[in-house]
C-alpha cells in the first residue's frame, strides 16, 4: 500500500468535475485540500473554464471553506490574456465567450468588435449564451483570415444535472463552417498551460501528481509531459476504450482518495 500524500510533493487539480460540480463541493474536497495544505504541499488548481476571474474561483473555493490563495489559481483565460499581450498589438477581436471572458480581454487592452472586416482575432471558449448571430459573426471574420484561436478545447462542460456543450462543438462546427482550422488553443491539455502550471510550482515535476476528471484534457497533459496523473470519477463521463492512448496512472473514487491508502 502506497500513500500519495507519502510519493508526491505537489499536486495539479482541476477545478470544475474534480472540486465541486457545477454549484456544489465534491464531497471532502475541502477536507483533502486542506489536509495537504497541512502537510505543506505545493498546489495549483487549473480550470479550462472561462465564466469566471480567478478572484471568481477564490471566493468561491474560500466560500466552501477550501484553503487556496488567488495565486494558486490558473485558469485559460489567463493563459490566453498573456499570450495575446506577448504576440498581438491591440487588435480588434471577437469572443465566443460570456461576459467576464470577454470583458477581460478587453482589460488586457484590446478592442471588441463585431465586425467581421475589423476582427483580427476570434476567440473561442464556453458559451452558455451562444446563439446563431454570434456563430455567423465568427465564421465571417474567419473567411476574412481573421486568427482562429480557443481559450479551451473541451467537448463538454460538467454542471449539476449532467454537461453541456463547450468550446471544442463550438470549434467543430466552425470548421465545417469555414473549413479553417483551429490554429492555437490555451487550456489544458496545451504547452501554454503547461509553462504557466511550471511557473507557478517552481519545482521538480517528478513529484507531482496532477488530478483531473477528463482523459482529454487533464490525463492527456499528464501523458504528454511526463506527470502521473489521478483521474477522478466525480466529473464528465470518460470512455477508457476510446482514450486516444491516454492513460492515468491512478483511477479513484474522487479527490477524497488522495489521502487514503490506496494499491
Amino acid at each position: 500500500m502506497n500513500k500519495l500524500t507519502e510519493k508526491y510533493s505537489a499536486f495539479i487539480f482541476d477545478l470544475d468535475g474534480t472540486i465541486y460540480r457545477g454549484e456544489h463541493l465534491i464531497p471532502y474536497a475541502d477536507k483533502t485540500i486542506n489536509h495537504l495544505k497541512e502537510l505543506r504541499k505545493k498546489i495549483v488548481f487549473v480550470s479550462n473554464k472561462t465564466t469566471g476571474t480567478v478572484k471568481d474561483y477564490h471566493s468561491l473555493l474560500n466560500g466552501w471553506g477550501v484553503n487556496v490563495e488567488v495565486n494558486e489559481i490558473i485558469n485559460s483565460t489567463l493563459v490566453t490574456k498573456n499570450y495575446l499581450k506577448r504576440n498581438f498589438k491591440k487588435d480588434s477581436f471577437f469572443a465566443i465567450g460570456e461576459d467576464s471572458f470577454k470583458y477581460e480581454i478587453e482589460e488586457s487592452g484590446f478592442k471588441f468588435s463585431t465586425d467581421p472586416k475589423e476582427i483580427k482575432i476570434l476567440l473561442v471558449t464556453l458559451d452558455r449564451t451562444l446563439d446563431y448571430q454570434k456563430l455567423e459573426i465568427a465564421a465571417r471574420a474567419l473567411e476574412n483570415g481573421a486568427k482562429f484561436l480557443a481559450a479551451n478545447i473541451d467537448d463538454t462542460c460538467p454542471v449539476d444535472e449532467g454537461e453541456v456543450l463547450d468550446a471544442g462543438s463550438t470549434i467543430s462546427a466552425l470548421e465545417k463552417r469555414t473549413h479553417r482550422k483551429l490554429e492555437l488553443h490555451f487550456g489544458k491539455p496545451s504547452s501554454y498551460m503547461f509553462e504557466e502550471i511550471k511557473r507557478k510550482l517552481n519545482s521538480d515535476l517528478s513529484s507531482t501528481l496532477l488530478v483531473g476528471d477528463r482523459l482529454e484534457t487533464d490525463i492527456a497533459m499528464g501523458n504528454e509531459f511526463g506527470v502521473d496523473t489521478a483521474l477522478v470519477a466525480t466529473g464528465v463521463k470518460n470512455f477508457l476504450d476510446n482514450s486516444n492512448g491516454y492513460s492515468p496512472t491512478y483511477l479513484l473514487k474522487s479527490v477524497f482518495d488522495i489521502i487514503k491508502d490506496i494499491d
